[in-house]
């Protein structure tokens, strides 16, 4: 049974681009307390150690990718020849039974350390580049592309976090079913459990009177804050003073600023930057509603932190929130890119006490039951124990018949030429 875990992830805290970084840090957490060894190699970030263990969990941040790379790609490339360096490391002292690769960015590393070692490996897609970017339109998206279907084509398992992703994976890389397994993303609702006074941040921002809408994310395109932004107009026109709290830094942020005051809302939008973890629960629990307007979410981790704060949500209809958000029930559903549909929703909540305290204990009974680490890493490790125990089964097996048929080389090939059946695991 898998002991000793390696999970690579190009981002963990206190590096956060995105909600990836998240789900390794609480799951890895959650796989300590299970018992499990859990060694986390991933990029260094300004100021933290080489090594330390936190919460139970071996953190080793690469140094040697702290080089000067004249490109992004190159970058990418010297990180995982320091992943490789320093999983090979550790492993030699003492081996590692699994491994867990995080997204395309670590694909090589996984890559050879199963090629190389003979480490079995469980892949998680968070997310695929022609998603993101809706459709493959340049060199760049097509490399990209390209390193996904390897990092999912090696795995012997691949863990997707939504209904929506599984259907991705399947039309993207053409991935036979049964190789795909849907796990969730989840929350702490424990996390949000504090003593609070809102008088101090919340005066900062809002008027007694005044209610606050809460943006957490990326300040991208595919997150949809253009369409809040759009829809902040008729909010104002039925609540006036409304305030709107736009956490999180991106490529898109100045020409979201220069909407803001187009729009005419500039005086009522507040672009906050990245905000600390501690700051940031202050802001859940002064909010009135939790907005997320995605045009494209494979999950929506926010929607389930707001739940768990006990913060009405309003999401768009796309990706993962179809799967635990329900209109009127755990939240409000809007259509995606819509101003008008998510205008509408919004001013549900903020016209009507009632829906909102409903949406809250709704909702926050689902994450409380459904959505909680200890139970996404339960299963998780359910996906270690089935895949170590057919990688034993094949091991036997080879041993027994010598001339059995040697895994096929399939570089350049697509997945829709190779036979859809368990067979395209090519478990080494």
């Amino acid at each position: 049974m898998p002991k000793r875990v390696l999970m690579l992830s190009w981002e963990y805290p206190p590096r956060i681009i995105g909600g990836l970084a998240r789900v390794v840090w609480a799951l890895s957490r959650e796989l300590v307390k299970r018992g499990c060894e859990v060694h986390v190699v991933t990029a260094d970030h300004p100021g933290q150690p080489e090594h330390e263990i936190a919460d139970g969990v071996h953190v080793h941040r690469v140094k040697t990718q702290t080089d000067t790379t004249p490109d992004f790609l190159t970058w990418v490339n010297r990180l995982n020849f320091g992943l490789l360096q320093y999983a090979i490391q550790i492993h030699r002292k003492t081996p590692f039974d699994i491994i867990h690769a995080h997204d395309w960015m670590v694909a090589d590393a996984a890559w050879v350390l199963k090629s190389g070692l003979g480490i079995p490996f469980v892949a998680t897609m968070h997310a695929t580049e022609s998603g993101r970017m809706h459709g493959i339109h340049g060199d760049l998206q097509s490399y990209i592309h390209q390193m996904e279907w390897r990092l999912t084509f090696e795995a012997w398992e691949v863990i997707v976090n939504s209904n929506s992703m599984h259907d991705e994976l399947q039309r993207s890389f053409k991935m036979p079913s049964d190789k795909i397994v849907i796990i969730p993303n989840g929350t702490d609702p424990e996390t949000f459990n504090f003593p609070f006074t809102n008088k101090g941040i919340r005066s900062s921002y809002a008027r007694d009177q005044e209610q606050i809408i809460l943006y957490v994310g990326r300040m991208v395109r595919e997150k949809g804050v253009q369409v809040l932004l759009d829809a902040a107009p008729r909010v104002l026109a039925e609540r006036p003073g409304t305030q709107f709290l736009m956490v999180g830094t991106g490529y898109y942020l100045e020409d979201l600023k220069r909407q803001a005051w187009s729009n005419g809302v500039g005086e009522n939008v507040h672009f906050l930057g990245y905000v600390g973890d501690s700051e940031l629960l202050d802001l859940y629990k002064v909010a009135d509603v939790v907005c997320i307007p995605s045009l494209y979410e494979p999950f929506g981790i926010v929607a389930l932190e707001g739940m768990a704060a006990k913060v009405p949500v309003v999401t768009s209809d796309v990706g993962g929130l179809k799967d635990f958000v329900e209109n009127m029930v755990t939240g409000v559903t809007t259509y995606a890119g819509d101003a008008t549909s998510l205008a509408w929703g919004l001013l549900q909540v903020l016209r009507n006490p009632e829906l909102a305290q409903r949406l809250r204990e709704t909702a926050y009974d689902k994450v409380t039951h459904i959505y909680n680490w200890k139970v996404i890493a339960s299963r998780t490790y359910e996906v270690y124990q089935k895949v170590l125990n057919e990688a034993n089964m094949q091991k036997a097996n080879q041993e027994v018949s010598p001339d059995a048929v040697a895994p096929v080389e399939v570089i350049g090939k697509t997945m829709a030429q190779v036979p859809s059946s368990k067979s395209g695991k090519t478990k080494n």
